[in-house]
């Protein structure tokens, strides 16, 4: 099934998508969401974030072309990981689909798109073992995280280079029911395909992150992970637009623009 939370006159709610056509619920989809007997035209509504986030984890480097592929462009050898590390990422960053990523005015040209798939959480969930941890999972959505080098490289805790504002897309929906083993992920700018790879083809797998991270942390509904990218960018400027697809889920497209002071 496929759940967008999108606003018409105001008000935002969620609703279940069936081809053009949303169903309107009063609640959360992982709660107990009830028809308001309302329907939409998905063109005469704003699709907003498919979620807000209680917290906002984002897994590490998980892939090891991205890994090359960055090694090779500062001129170092490439370090794989040894474990599933998580990180964290900042809610003001949040846009949703089709809204502006916006490149701060004093910005280096190195800012740079990471198309991800993002797990969606359903219900609290603590100290899963790695054969339950995908029970916990509501759905999937994407995500871009978008990232500018040069700070990223000097800032210590990823401040700007990572969450500054307009920096990370997320949408256009939730989907259910997907085939992870089946799924491409592929990036296109201004039309034109920049990056194709294998979504599941991970370092470390969602189900051992999940594990991972549920030894010591609660997961709670609507809580995201951002599962990492492959490959690498190059670096946009102010009118680019970039389009995240993912196989079975759909695409997440945002322009990006330069700030003006």
């Amino acid at each position: 099934m496929r759940w967008v939370r999108f606003s018409k006159d105001d008000t935002v709610s969620y609703g279940s998508l069936n081809g053009e056509q949303i169903t309107e619920v009063r609640g959360e989809p992982w709660g107990d969401a009830t028809p308001t007997g309302r329907m939409f035209n998905l063109g005469d509504v704003k699709l907003e974030l498919p979620v807000i986030p209680r917290t906002f984890y984002a897994a590490g480097i998980n892939y090891a072309a991205h890994i090359r592929e960055m090694a090779h462009k500062r001129g170092v050898e490439p370090v794989f990981p040894e474990k599933a590390d998580i990180g964290y990422r900042a809610n003001n960053a949040l846009i949703a689909h089709n809204e502006n990523v916006v490149i701060p005015h004093n910005a280096p040209p190195k800012i740079n798109y990471e198309g991800e798939l993002v797990v969606v959480i359903g219900k609290k969930v603590k100290h899963l073992s790695e054969a339950d941890a995908m029970s916990c999972i509501f759905g999937y959505t994407i995500g871009n995280d978008v990232s500018e080098r040069t700070w990223q490289r000097g800032d210590r805790t990823f401040w700007r280079g990572k969450n500054t504002d307009t920096f990370k897309p997320m949408g256009p929906w939730i989907e259910t029911d997907v085939d992870l083993d089946a799924m491409e992920t592929t990036i296109r700018v201004n039309g034109k395909e920049d990056l194709r790879f294998k979504t599941n083809d991970m370092i470390f797998g969602i189900a051992h992150y999940i594990s991972v991270m549920t030894q010591n942390l609660t997961l709670y509904p609507g809580d995201v992970i951002w599962m990492g990218t492959d490959g690498t960018s190059p670096d946009l400027v102010d009118g680019d637009v970039v389009e995240v697809e993912l196989t079975g889920i759909g695409v997440l497209r945002n322009p990006f623009v330069r700030e003006k002071v």
